[in-house]
């Protein structure tokens, strides 16, 4: 046997709309976001017990990337934490490009709940594209999760967070949308948490480029210094 075959459980219904602005991480903001189950698995009776659990283990799958199927297999990548420029090995890597799309994601549970007729696991801190397919969700245990002296080699600290700031401009637009009941607080909260850890790619590094990024409802137009992010237009986004 040289491939296995998994079914999908469910599937993502997360602000992160793009690739583009997504932590390279879980639990780096947190957002709020919910598994949508699917049948047969979208039974109460599957999560009988989980409530005791405060964290979950998501096992998913990268279905928006640009490795295919039956790309050739790239033994090194250059990892976002080293510069973008760097290579090393995929498998002392957590990226996307590599042989078994599948990725692995610990997550606050909040509630599982049934909605009309479907299931919801409501969660905070994940990192994934909305839209993702779950393979399986297991509990996260503490005494054998967590290890204190681990070692994680060149991500072992948290990325450096900067300050955003709104122009005069983006806070005008901001301000009428929240009047308007268009946005949250708490929407606006998570997207300079996003924000403030500088989305662009590693390599880029023109602070006269204007970058766009979709979140939530909102197509935002921002520009990143050495120190800070300046959100300089946001637009509601029509469904």
């Amino acid at each position: 046997m040289t491939e296995i075959k998994l079914p999908i459980i469910g599937y993502m219904q997360s602000p992160y709309k793009e690739k583009f602005g997504i932590p390279r991480q879980p639990n780096l903001v947190q957002v709020e976001s919910y598994i949508e189950m699917v049948g047969p698995y979208n039974d109460l009776l599957a999560f009988e017990g989980i409530e005791a659990f405060s964290h979950l283990w998501l096992i998913w799958q990268f279905h928006d990337n640009k490795y295919q199927e039956n790309a050739k297999f790239r033994p090194q990548v250059r990892p976002p934490r080293l510069g973008g420029n760097q290579k090393i090995g995929v498998f002392a890597t957590r990226s996307m490009y590599r042989p078994a799309p599948i990725g692995l994601s610990v997550v606050q549970l909040k509630e599982v709940k049934k909605v009309g007729k479907n299931v919801r696991v409501y969660l905070n801190g994940s990192d994934l594209l909305d839209g993702t397919p779950i393979v399986d969700i297991k509990p996260y245990i503490q005494y054998s999760d967590a290890v204190i002296e681990a070692q994680s080699g060149y991500a072992q600290d948290e990325p450096q967070r900067k300050s955003v700031i709104w122009t005069e401009e983006a806070e005008q637009q901001k301000q009428q949308f929240m009047n308007k009941g268009k946005v949250s607080p708490q929407i606006l909260q998570e997207l300079e948490e996003v924000l403030s850890l500088d989305p662009r790619p590693a390599y880029q590094d023109d602070e006269e480029r204007v970058y766009g990024m979709k979140f939530a409802d909102l197509d935002v137009r921002f520009l990143v210094t050495e120190l800070s992010v300046y959100i300089s237009e946001i637009e509601y986004i029509e469904l």
